[in-house]
């Protein structure tokens, strides 16, 4: 119970804060609006893991080039899955998330101000034409890309089939997928709750890059069952 007030007294207040201001420089067309979205998500996310007493250990973050864009998979069972990963990755970071987000008031205009990318899971069109969003943004800015693959959180923590998207843009782009096990963020918040436990560790681990030089769009399968099989691996090791 503490957490969950944390979070609604200081947490929801903040997070429109920093929204805003994010927003108020993509309304002014700042110059600032890049580097605020690279610095202010990252401030939002350690405040909101430190009110939940939460504490952050990346395992070989050196993994994740500064020199060029990847592709970043990793399994999803907490809204707080995105916090470790937005407050503790190093570089540049944008995110491939669902459509719902950007029907948030204030939170999600300047979630795309920022370039992170929206997709609507029911409509494949809107699939299609976010992957080619998200292909020109990693010409263009150079970013990391983060996506689930699993599509949703799965509500039992158990790792579920990828989806096909993140394999096919990195096929497309040529950047390597690097996949990430996330430990510990079901314990602090589960799908389908709003109760927070306190003082938890999270655990992320960072795999070996998967290169894809050389394949093509019908090695999409193999490469997706790859990065599964991958990060299955990072969950389960001790």
């Amino acid at each position: 119970m503490i957490g969950f007030l944390r979070v609604a007294l200081l947490g929801v207040p903040a997070t429109l804060w920093y929204a805003w201001l994010i927003l108020w420089a993509a309304l002014r067309k700042s110059e600032k609006l890049p580097c605020r979205c690279d610095e202010i998500p990252r401030r939002w996310a350690r405040l909101l893991l430190r009110l939940a007493s939460a504490r952050v250990e990346v395992e070989h973050p050196e993994r994740i080039a500064s020199d060029r864009p990847r592709i970043l998979v990793a399994n999803h069972s907490s809204y707080y899955d995105v916090l470790a990963l937005c407050g503790f990755l190093p570089g540049k970071l944008r995110f491939v998330g669902k459509v719902e987000l950007t029907r948030l008031p204030i939170f999600g205009p300047a979630w795309l101000a920022c370039g992170n990318i929206a997709v609507d899971r029911g409509d494949r069109a809107s699939a299609i034409e976010s992957l080619a969003r998200a292909r020109k943004l990693m010409q263009e800015d150079r970013p990391n890309v983060i996506l689930f693959p699993e599509g949703t959180r799965s509500p039992t923590g158990e790792l579920r089939a990828f989806k096909k998207g993140a394999f096919v843009l990195a096929i497309q782009t040529g950047a390597e997928v690097v996949p990430m096990a996330i430990l510990g963020t079901r314990e602090i918040m589960r799908k389908g709750s709003w109760w927070i436990r306190t003082g938890r560790t999270i655990r992320v681990r960072v795999g070996e890059p998967l290169p894809v030089t050389g394949l093509k769009m019908e090695d999409r399968d193999a490469l997706t069952q790859r990065a599964r099989d991958a990060v299955a691996a990072l969950l389960q090791a001790p």
